[in-house]
């Protein structure tokens, strides 16, 4: 059933993209070769991974904006929307793209008509066609069945709804709920401002389920553009006509307000969010507030099409370009701004602060500093410093830096220490200054040694003291915490070695040559956790947990799961990038690690059939962590491993796989392999499609494989144009790179420093249907060699 939906809705999609593209693609008439589109939004299907997989919302949202108004066809349940209901309960105004746990989803709004009988959504929600959505970046409609069509776009921090009722409807109502969001929820209040307005607040927090004790509280004020003719609110199941104000019982706290359908059959409502208080709130509204709702369409429209045009592509199919396209929007929706347009955001004090520049939350970094960091960096360098600084003044505020920040609080989960590449690859590229650069690292310095001494509100590296003490984080099963490092001491280890590597080579930028030293020695305490009597199919030595004492923990089966997040040792065994030459060394050498990677994609089927490999050989659900030894291209500990071919003397393997890979994401609903967590399964695809990927976090060096298009064309931020040329580009075929020329001369090595990518201009690269030896005996340095 799930494969005939899937084959119903590509060919929906299919129809209406060929209906699109009549008018798209119009090109220079001086441009050769493929075109690149004249308006890549109309490439973007939104709905792209909206179910219980890929875990998007279909909603408005302007880049990295605070508001992201989308429906919800249930609560409880990541992104709140699946594809595959038909009933929306209302149109909330905060959601996160790709999660795996509940969360946000606040302040629903819903147009009904009649009499207001209900305070529960599940009695005033309508039924609903996808027939009768319409789903652009930075828009949504969609018409009920019961006649009532409802439209949404979205500036940075507001959300801006047009609802039409059908003639004779009767009363027209809109229900607004503040006390009931997609996740925990504690407190929230709204009130009835006068006879057009509707304010309030939530709190919510409790993310993932982890310690309960992380909340942020945020606001909203709405203003109608028609007045009201009645209005009530609601506490629980329980409706005061009439009544201006409402709390939070034990569920819910909400008001309706009523329009008479004698003065038109549209309402209009414009909503301010802020996480500092209900004037900030109404001061967003009034300073984004559009002129009309269909300028405000145009504006979410233009912004899009100007991020769209930052990494533009020409060539390949349309579902190549769909996919492409769909990809990159996704990537560019998180971090999201968190400061108020005066600058103005809720510190993790929870006291108001002011920022010199746009403040951002939402970070995902277990996640994120795999690729999505990256590719922010690379087109939005002003922005990625600003993220930076962001986390700066978290720490600041908060007195530890986050590992997975909500709104103002950390939330705990996850494991390891990405907030350390994430902040390193910005300084590597060169876009902190140096007062900013070394207050940031005293933090990081900090985070890498100690340990918070309150770790109900942070918990920092909570392995710090065996892994400071020892080099391996000892196991232990803390009580009372989903996650932590101490439980999954395994991968945790090997996060830590990444993190301090990266992290020496930002100390020997700076000139503290000692703390460089002392980090650059924690480089290789990956080997600490190697055991070479382990064995599994057919190969011998892996990663094993210990415990303090550095026995051997639990089950050492390199296949199960271990104290591994969200792995085994067989996918986690490649997590050593920043020096692939010592990892190589004890697996047997080079050629030996080739043959374990060959195992591990299954490289004779990617070779004779890569979709069949992709499907079956690989893993393939998007919560199956554990139990298996083959890649899992469904989450973020795998994302580098197709690129470390580069150390074995075969990085022509990774372009095979790469096309792989490429043929698990497709142009509908289902068409991403996991969730895309805040952007990063989507960044991977678009570093792949393109021909660059950072395999190394923390580097700042790009590897350079066979792109899938044809033509590449990168405008950063201020920046100079980056173009990557590859005639002939199709991600359907096997293809390999046989040489490679940048405007500085022959690229002969597999890989490209970032500043050495700004300054290529033109990247033309020539493709072969067979194996090369291209790049095979120059592959990027240990990250250790680059402090």
């Amino acid at each position: 059933m799930r494969a005939l939906k899937r084959v119903v809705t590509a060919l929906l999609i299919a129809t209406t993209v060929v209906a699109a593209s009549a008018t798209s693609g119009v090109a220079d008439a001086k441009e050769r070769g493929p075109k690149f589109a004249d308006d890549p939004t109309t490439l973007v299907d939104t709905s792209i991974g909206n179910n219980g997989d890929g875990t998007t919302f279909p909603g408005a949202a302007a880049p990295f904006g605070m508001v992201q108004l989308s429906p919800d066809t249930q609560l409880n349940k990541y992104a709140s929307y699946d594809y595959e209901q038909d009933t929306i309960l209302g149109f909330s105004h905060t959601h996160l793209s790709g999660v795996g746990c509940q969360t946000m989803g606040n302040f629903r709004f819903m147009p009904t008509t009649g009499a207001v009988t209900s305070s529960d959504p599940a009695q005033s929600g309508a039924k609903f066609s996808h027939d009768n959505e319409t789903r652009a970046p930075g828009y949504y409609g969609v018409k009920f069945d019961n006649g009532i069509r409802a439209e949404l776009t979205a500036t940075q921090r507001t959300g801006q709804h047009r609802y039409t009722y059908p003639a004779g409807s009767g009363p027209q109502n809109v229900l607004i709920e503040a006390g009931e969001s997609n996740g925990s929820t504690y407190a929230g209040d709204v009130e009835v401002v006068g006879n057009d307005t509707v304010e309030g607040w939530v709190q919510g927090g409790n993310f993932c389920g982890e310690t309960g004790k992380e909340r942020y509280r945020i606001f909203f004020s709405a203003k109608f553009d028609r007045k009201f003719s009645n209005f009530g609110t609601w506490t629980d199941g329980t409706l005061t006509p009439d009544r201006r104000e409402a709390s939070r019982g034990t569920k819910r706290a909400g008001a309706w307000v009523t329009f008479d359908p004698a003065k038109g059959d549209q309402v209009g409502t414009s909503v301010g969010l802020s996480y500092t208080s209900v004037d900030g709130a109404r001061l967003n509204r009034k300073a984004e507030q559009p002129k009309s709702f269909d300028k405000a369409r145009t504006g979410a429209h233009d912004a899009w099409q100007d991020e769209l045009n930052r990494m533009r592509v020409a060539g390949g199919s349309t579902a190549d370009r769909r996919t492409y396209y769909s990809a990159l929007y996704h990537s560019l929706l998180h971090p999201s701004i968190g400061s108020d347009v005066d600058n103005r955001y809720r510190g993790f004090d929870d006291q108001v602060h002011r920022a010199d520049s746009t403040y951002y939350q939402m970070f995902s970094l277990w996640d994120t500093y795999r690729s999505q960091n990256q590719l922010v960096a690379l087109l939005h360098p002003d922005k990625a410093a600003d993220m930076a600084k962001s986390v700066l003044r978290i720490y600041e505020d908060g007195g530890w830096l986050p590992r997975w920040g909500l709104g103002n609080g950390e939330t705990n989960v996850m494991s390891g220490d990405p907030v350390t590449p994430w902040i390193v690859d910005i300084y590597n590229r060169g876009l902190l200054d140096n007062r900013t650069s070394r207050r940031l690292f005293d933090a990081l310095w900090k985070n890498v040694n100690e340990v918070p001494a309150d770790q109900s509100i942070f918990r920092g590296r909570d392995g710090n003291p065996t892994y400071v003490k020892n080099g391996w984080v000892g196991y232990q099963n803390l009580p009372g915490y989903k996650y932590g490092d101490s439980r999954q001491a395994g991968s945790a280890t090997l996060e830590y070695s990444l993190a301090d590597c990266a992290l020496s080579t930002m100390a020997g930028g700076l000139g503290y040559q000692d703390k460089a030293a002392t980090l650059a020695s924690r480089c290789d305490n990956f080997t600490k956790l190697w055991d070479p009597d382990v064995t599994s199919q057919g190969f011998s030595g892996f990663p094993v947990t210990k415990n303090a004492d550095g026995t051997v923990a639990g089950d050492s089966d390199p296949a199960q799961a271990g104290a591994f997040h969200e792995g085994t040792a067989w996918q986690y065994e490649w997590l050593a990038q920043q020096d692939p030459q010592t990892l190589f060394g004890l697996m047997g050498g080079p050629a030996k690690a080739e043959q374990r990677l060959d195992k591990f994609f299954d490289m004779p089927t990617v070779l004779t059939d890569p979709a069949k490999a992709a499907s079956e050989s690989w893993v393939t659900g998007a919560y199956d962590y554990h139990n298996n030894f083959a890649f899992n291209p469904n989450n973020e500990p795998d994302f580098h491993t197709p690129w470390m071919y580069a150390w074995t003397g075969a990085p022509w393997k990774t372009s095979a796989v790469l096309r792989a890979m490429r043929t698990l994401f497709t142009d509908d609903v289902y068409g991403m392999p996991g969730n895309d967590d805040l952007g990063a399964t989507s960044s991977l695809l678009v570093f792949a499609m393109t021909g660059v990927f950072e395999a190394q976090p923390g580097s700042a060096n790009y590897i350079v494989t066979a792109p899938m298009f044809e033509k590449v064309d990168i405008r950063p931020e201020h920046g100079r144009r980056i173009g990557i040329e590859a005639p002939g580009a199709d991600a359907s075929k096997l293809q390999y790179v046989s040489s490679a020329d940048t405007d500085k001369g022959k690229l002969r090595q597999s890989w490209l420093s970032h500043k050495d990518l700004l300054r290529s201009g033109t990247i033309k690269i020539k493709l072969s249907d067979k194996p090369t030896s291209w790049g095979v005996d120059a592959a990027p340095p240990a990250m250790a060699s680059q402090g």
